[in-house]
């Protein structure tokens, strides 16, 4: 038996190769980009563009195989309206129908699939469990949630595919928009938070993503959808009040009237001109919390890593590199969700 990992130089997928060639699993990496083979050494890695179904049928599969699909374009770089169906759907959708019919010809039948938390849109139920309503708030969600319903039919032509929805993704190696942040703190300059800052903001660390994949494996690769965050997410005024602390800065924390900022950034987006996608500004002062329970109880997952120390550890990365002279190098070029 193989482990295939398509988008397995990405974020995650690089976690989840390393652990599985530690514990001598075979492994093959198969991805457009091969950046982070030092992370996974001891792995194949197989050069494939999941766009192209000839790149996918070129990778060595069986039917004894684990499959996983970390290959995804994400909310960052922003796009503006007119272009994001074609930025998101060729990857996100296309991508993942090529690879799951390679898998049906091959014979492989088990499946780890990365969707998303914006699937679900503005918050109906909280603590958000994976009954939660699902209506995406763009074309990013929307391209996840259609590859959800793709997945359900393929389940119900006998293969097992576990579907996952993360919140944010931190950790080493990927700072995305969390860099503007750090600048604002850097520079001692306010930082504004959409509406008051009560409301808590939940991510979730790269390791505990790569573990609830092995989790997955480990559990025979349920038929069912987990959300994946962290635990009792502190509030947004203390999650960036402790980094502004941490960092020794100066900067204030400047609440704002949710609504008035949320219509301004419409504004802007119609006039393509976007400084947020409106997947993450139309929910950021939402009780946008996910629950996570269920992966508790079937898989034996439990998040480890807190928010708080997610964040100032990302801090702590981008002050390294800054430093350093190199400059911002991988946290602008693997963009978080």
């Amino acid at each position: 038996m193989k482990h295939i990992l398509f988008g397995g130089d990405g974020f995650v997928g690089r976690q989840l190769a390393k652990r599985l060639s530690e514990e001598g699993e075979e492994v093959i990496v198969a991805d457009i980009a091969d950046t982070n083979r030092h992370i996974y050494a001891k792995a194949r890695f197989i050069g494939c563009d999941v766009t192209d179904p000839e790149a996918i049928a070129a990778v060595p599969m069986s039917g004894d195989d684990m499959v996983y699909n970390l290959s995804a374009k994400m909310l960052s770089p922003i796009q503006v309206r007119a272009k994001r169906h074609d930025f998101f759907y060729p990857v996100n959708y296309d991508g993942t129908k090529n690879i799951i019919e390679a898998m049906d010809r091959a014979g492989a039948g088990r499946l780890v699939h990365y969707t998303t938390d914006m699937v679900y849109g503005h918050t109906v139920t909280y603590p958000m469990t994976e009954d939660h309503p699902v209506s995406p708030l763009g074309e990013y969600g929307q391209s996840k949630l259609d590859t959800e319903t793709l997945a359900q039919e393929w389940r119900q032509r006998g293969m097992d595919i576990t579907l996952f929805r993360p919140r944010l993704i931190i950790g080493p190696g990927r700072l995305g928009i969390l860099t503007k942040l750090f600048k604002l703190i850097d520079l001692n300059l306010p930082v504004p938070m959409i509406g008051s800052g009560k409301n808590p903001y939940q991510f979730i660390s790269v390791y505990d993503c790569a573990d609830a994949a092995y989790k997955a494996w480990k559990a025979g690769v349920p038929n069912e959808a987990y959300n994946l965050g962290s635990i009792d997410p502190p509030p947004v005024r203390k999650l960036l009040g402790d980094l502004v602390k941490h960092a020794n800065s100066r900067s204030l924390l400047v609440p704002t009237w949710g609504f008035a900022v949320k219509r301004t950034l419409d504004l802007l987006d119609a006039l393509n001109m976007p400084i947020m996608d409106p997947e993450q500004y139309l929910i950021a002062d939402e009780m946008c919390v996910l629950d996570v329970s269920k992966g508790e109880r079937q898989l034996g997952w439990v998040p480890a890593y807190r928010d708080e120390d997610m964040l100032i550890a990302a801090y702590d990365e981008y002050r390294a590199q800054k430093d350093s002279g190199t400059g911002i190098g991988q946290g602008t070029a693997q963009p978080a969700e």
